[in-house]
């Protein structure tokens, strides 16, 4: 044997155990806190063999972690909700695009990036919420009607600050433009009920309360508030039925521009986009599945069906710089 044929072997031999580890091992930066998405992963160990590390922080630190490690990056996948984060990581070149058959199969495009970036695993409508002692369901009708004049002083809003609310307005620009989405937003800042809150949840518990009568939540946020209080004279009205639909956005996962176990990440992506994970992680979630072959679980089920807004929701992240400056101008803090 030469020296350099010698050589080759040695790094051969140095290579197994890495590619061992490559084979067995996913790293996962999360921005969901861990019982939401341990339970998931562990699914997936369980089925696989692979075992799935996974890091817990807000979406921005994460993002930025990934923009400094570069190449030493050890993650594999960034998941995150809302469309709004994943675009944003996606122009912040941190992830990188795979063809999938399985996932073109299991996710409306819709859900997912245009350029295959990034996919949505669980679905969550922005809706409106109302009090059942103060409002009749009949006097709802569209995210819009909440600007008029009847519903001064009994509305309830979160804050500008939060992507959930930048991307419904953002959607409202792809739908109506920016005037009459100004004129929206003003008219709902001018029928406040007092100052924003700072999560759905507190919103929630205000028109429990009497300080308001409607407001816009995520329904995961309802859901979990009625398991806890069933009895809370609070329910969720679909708006736009009769046009364009309900505002609907997601939680998702993209690969990272650097993932070391590449191929390995993208067998856990097709896993969770399919029925057995999709049902597993809607549920714990008190999400809406993505893949639409995929029921709700019981619970969410409950809620009713609705019409959902066709819009991309990629144009959440696309129209998310004027969103925020449109909401500025409107005074919605």
């Amino acid at each position: 044997m030469s020296v350099r044929q010698g050589l080759l072997a040695s790094l051969a031999l140095l290579a197994l155990p890495a590619a061992a580890q490559a084979a067995d091992e996913v790293v996962v930066y999360s921005s969901r806190i861990d019982e939401l998405i341990k339970p998931v992963f562990d699914a997936y160990t369980a089925k696989s063999g692979v075992k799935v590390k996974f890091i817990t922080d807000k979406e921005a630190p994460l993002m930025a972690r990934i923009k400094a490690e570069g190449a030493n990056t050890p993650a594999d996948l960034l998941l995150t909700v809302d469309a709004g984060n994943l675009w944003q990581a996606e122009k912040m070149g941190i992830l990188q695009p795979f063809d999938s058959p399985t996932l073109d199969a299991n996710i409306p495009a819709q859900y997912r990036s245009g350029t295959d970036s990034w996919t949505g695993l669980s679905l969550r409508a922005r809706t409106i919420v109302y009090s059942t002692e103060r409002v009749k369901p009949d006097e709802l009708s569209t995210y819009e009607a909440l600007a008029d004049k009847r519903w001064e002083g009994r509305l309830c809003l979160r804050t500008a600050k939060k992507v959930y609310n930048q991307s419904l307005t953002a959607t409202l620009i792809e739908t109506h433009g920016e005037q009459k989405t100004e004129e929206i937003l003003r008219g709902w800042v001018g029928n406040l009920a007092t100052d924003v809150f700072s999560d759905d949840t507190a919103l929630l518990q205000a028109i429990a309360a009497g300080q308001c009568d409607v407001g816009i939540v995520n329904t995961y946020y309802y859901g979990r508030l009625h398991q806890q209080k069933p009895d809370l004279p609070i329910k969720l009205f679909w708006p736009n039925q009769a046009d364009r639909g309900v505002h609907v956005n997601l939680s998702g996962i993209g690969l990272t521009k650097h993932a070391p176990h590449p191929e390995q990440a993208k067998a856990l992506v097709e896993w969770m986009t399919g029925p057995e994970a999709q049902a597993l992680f809607a549920s714990i979630n008190q999400e809406f599945p993505a893949n639409p072959k995929v029921a709700p679980s019981e619970e969410v089920a409950a809620w009713g069906s609705f019409k959902a807004d066709s819009i991309p929701v990629e144009i959440a992240g696309k129209r998310q710089a004027e969103a925020i400056k449109l909401m500025d101008r409107a005074g919605w803090n």
